[in-house]
């Protein structure tokens, strides 16, 4: 005991903060890609993370397709129809202000949730854990899946940050970002690798979906319930900063989980306590290089 709290609640929570913060460093970080590209605020991020879940959940019990088929092609399929969306929604209106691109996509919200929820209900549906048990440490129970997803998600931030920040694809990217009529002169469809960045980004929030279906129920709110965290998470680390976001995300993470230990009242204000901090103490980010908001 460590002033009336056990080494198991704390460590339980450290854990719940780890997974909470997978889920929150990748869904910001697909979230941060396309607002660097497109200064697109992607409101429909939540319900594209809710649509993989939905694949999945719809791949195992129609088809028998199992969880690890479900990792590869449900984000596929979030991606097809992130690129749909992003021909017929936001390519015809990309010229007008930021907030007609952050409206269009909340529309999309709406849409894919009530379609979901008219015909699945609002009742969260089972999944079951692809890696049943788990190893006891002695001070806790460590479940195998949740291990997997804690490990699988880190991998997933860091080969995506350092296929932005450190391959000839990600130069391309930024530089597209910053001007994309030089790039253009080289040969290179802008509009094309604009579409496909924001499948990128999508896939990446069908994928968090696939990881969340064995630990959360699958329902049509799973996503908007998380929206503003993930929207905390960006302001925080910094818009369109990759590795803000995932570090900021894990951080995040892990300070709600110890909240819930040391003062569980405040569990559910800290991110955003922090946000308002941050967004008055420094405005462009903690992680975020730039001058300006």
């Amino acid at each position: 005991m460590f002033d009336g709290i056990s080494i198991q609640l704390l460590m339980g929570q450290l854990l719940i903060g780890l997974i909470n913060g997978s889920f929150y460093a990748m869904l910001s970080m697909g979230l941060a890609i396309i607002f660097g590209l497109m200064h697109v605020v992607n409101f429909a991020h939540g319900a594209q993370y809710m649509l993989g879940a939905f694949i999945a959940w719809l791949l195992l019990n129609t088809l028998g397709i199992n969880y690890w088929g479900a990792l590869f092609i449900a984000p596929v399929v979030v991606a097809i129809f992130g690129m749909v969306m992003e021909r017929l929604v936001l390519k015809p209106i990309h010229h007008l202000d930021h907030l007609y691109g952050l409206l269009a996509t909340y529309a999309v919200t709406l849409i894919v949730e009530g379609l979901i929820r008219q015909q699945y209900g609002s009742s969260g549906l089972p999944y079951s854990s692809p890696i049943p048990g788990g190893v006891n440490l002695g001070f806790m129970f460590l479940p195998w899946y949740r291990l997997w997803v804690v490990l699988f998600s880190f991998a997933m931030c860091l080969g995506t940050w350092y296929l932005i920040e450190h391959t000839k694809l990600g130069s391309y990217l930024r530089a597209a970002n910053e001007n994309p009529e030089i790039v253009e002169s080289f040969g290179i469809n802008v509009p094309r690798m604009i579409t496909l960045t924001y499948a990128f980004g999508v896939g990446l929030a069908g994928l968090s979906g696939v990881l969340a279906a064995p630990i959360y129920q699958v329902s049509p709110s799973m996503g908007s319930s998380l929206m503003i965290v993930i929207f905390a998470v960006v302001v925080i680390g910094g818009m369109g900063s990759i590795m803000g976001a995932i570090l900021t995300g894990y951080l995040l993470g892990v300070v709600e989980g110890l909240t819930k230990v040391f003062y569980p009242e405040g569990a559910n204000l800290v991110i955003f306590v922090i946000m308002i901090l941050a967004l008055i103490l420094r405005p462009q980010g903690l992680f975020s290089k730039k001058e300006g908001a």
